[in-house]
């Protein structure tokens, strides 16, 4: 029997994450003059996450295999299986199958959302200060380069792209073999390529937030409503994963394998609808994409908001998707928001909004337009925006002077723009030092995983106030239910050694709550939260 020649992987730099089975044996072709040709499952290959995880530990296992990297648009005819000749594959086709692989990628994701219950059972939750808070916990970070980052050397990528931290500790990180390519330790002038693969071990401390319980409003075989207290994402991002709303559910109330129906900014509270089945998901889905959903907001604004109805119609451009600012420009996209004076205290408005169109921060931007922000809005209430704060549109400074001064007067990070596709597995933000789990060890006193002072402006909060050392009240005052011994302490993580005054729960409120959602032949809507009370006062 013919022994069969050992095969090996090669990725086309050309599909992004394409692989293609070839003999080690066959010689290396002329690269300027050859084309490629790709097996049935190509597409698949080139957009599915967990198979390229699958090979990237399989080429990182597999000593045997060799790793062939070519040139960028590089077209090379190879031999497959049984030495089978195909079709080489015009652009038309690449075109088709790479939509026809994402399509099966979200079809894969829709039949299997949420986590393992060992991603939830990861860590546990404590309360303390009016704060529900979560021990800290270790987590790799993965993602594959991204285009900008290749051929850039790794260093110079952590230092311009993750400023949470100097660049000695990602140099200190890289020598140390915890932040490794391909899971192998890399020197720190190692230059990334194509389909590299960034694991980023961490000891995570993840930010506060208010320990208002999260209430099911409506629950049945296709929907699950909840009320979202404010400061909760809705999903794993950033420096959230299990003080997120998905996570809660899933840990609290045992209601896992939820699908996103749309979703609220961190700091806004209110009605958040979750489909249970596919088509459920998908058909309500499309009902809000094709605006057949009438929604209902309200918030609490300052001065005395006009007693007739008031129609906004300005069009909004997104600044920045990097930091998450958006601002009326006439080259934005159309939208509109209806607005309606509830109640009127002597100082700030109760106003109804009625957005018949869904831009980001659709209904804060225009309130700022007005003249009208939001009492505690903490982006675009400020004079960063002008000296009216951005009443009839920003003047005078161009977008990169507007992203320019957020970032410098509020210290805030930067951070990347991430795909959806991308939240369970980015490097977002290693703000926390990496670590190896082995040298963690209990004490008795640490540093709390609280409210951090400097606030990402991805996240929507525009933190103003300073770091300061904690100070322990006294225990009449404190109602915790931390259990010391589960909070581990690392010596190379820099959080662990840094001590953070608390937040006041106030302090992670924003006056802005969904309270109201109907279709067709369905409504849901919330109580009024207590701020939008007519005699309510800001104390």
């Amino acid at each position: 029997m013919q022994q069969q020649p050992l095969l090996t992987w090669l990725p086309l730099a050309s599909l992004g994450a394409q692989y293609i089975p070839v003999q080690a044996s066959a010689p290396m072709p002329d690269l300027s003059r050859v084309q490629y040709f790709l097996p049935e499952n190509s597409a698949l290959y080139a957009n599915n996450m967990l198979l390229r995880l699958q090979l990237a530990n399989q080429l990182a296992s597999s000593p045997a295999n060799r790793c062939l990297p070519l040139p960028l648009n590089c077209k090379v005819d190879l031999p497959c299986f049984g030495g089978e000749k195909r079709k080489p594959l015009d652009d038309t086709d690449i075109s088709r199958e790479t939509k026809k692989a994402k399509l099966e990628t979200r079809a894969l994701k829709a039949k299997r959302p949420g986590f393992s219950d060992e991603r939830y059972n990861e860590t546990d939750y404590y309360f303390e200060n009016g704060l529900r808070k979560v021990y800290p916990y270790y987590f790799t970070f993965t993602t594959f380069t991204k285009g900008r980052w290749v051929n850039e050397k790794i260093l110079d990528v952590f230092a311009k792209e993750f400023r949470a931290h100097p660049p000695e500790v990602y140099e200190r990180c890289i020598k140390s073999g915890s932040l490794t390519v391909n899971y192998n330790k890399v020197d720190t002038d190692y230059r990334l390529r194509h389909n590299d693969l960034l694991a980023n071990l961490v000891h995570r401390h993840e930010r506060a937030v208010v320990s208002d319980p999260i209430q099911i409003v409506h629950m049945d075989d296709d929907f699950v409503v909840v009320n979202k207290p404010p400061s909760i994402p809705v999903h794993p991002c950033g420096r959230y994963r299990h003080n997120t709303v998905v996570f809660i559910l899933a840990k609290e109330h045992g209601l896992k394998n939820l699908r996103t129906v749309h979703r609220l900014d961190r700091l806004t509270s209110g009605l958040l609808i979750f489909g249970r089945t596919a088509g459920k998901t998908r058909e309500l889905e499309q009902q809000i994409r094709t605006r057949q959903v009438s929604k209902e907001y309200v918030c609490r604004v300052e001065g005395k908001f006009p007693d007739d109805e008031v129609i906004c119609e300005e069009p909004i451009r997104v600044v920045s998707y990097k930091i998450g600012v958006c601002k009326v420009a006439p080259d934005g996209k159309d939208c509109r928001t209806d607005f309606r004076r509830l109640s009127y205290n002597g100082s700030t408005s109760v106003v109804l909004c009625k957005p018949l169109t869904g831009r980001m921060h659709q209904i804060r931007v225009h309130l700022q337009y007005l003249g009208y922000p939001i009492v505690n809005d903490p982006l675009y209430n400020h004079t960063v925006f002008g000296p009216e704060k951005g009443k009839g549109g920003v003047q005078n400074k161009s977008d990169d002077q507007l992203i320019g001064d957020l970032i410098s007067i509020h210290n805030a990070e930067s951070v990347l723009g991430l795909d959806e596709s991308d939240i369970e597995s980015p490097l977002l933000l290693p703000s926390e030092d990496l670590a190896k789990k082995d040298s963690a060890k209990t004490v008795g006193q640490v540093a709390r995983p609280s409210e951090v002072a400097e606030e990402s402006l991805k996240q929507d909060q525009l933190t103003t106030q300073s770091e300061q050392k904690f100070e322990p009240e006294s225990p009449s005052s404190v109602q915790s239910t931390c259990d010391k011994s589960r909070i581990t302490f690392d010596e190379n993580c820099a959080e662990c050694k840094m001590n953070f005054k608390d937040p006041q729960p106030e302090d992670l409120i924003m006056y802005l709550h969904a309270l109201k959602y109907s279709g067709k032949d369905w409504s849901f809507n919330t109580p009024l939260p207590k701020w939008a009370d007519e005699n309510w006062k800001e104390e």
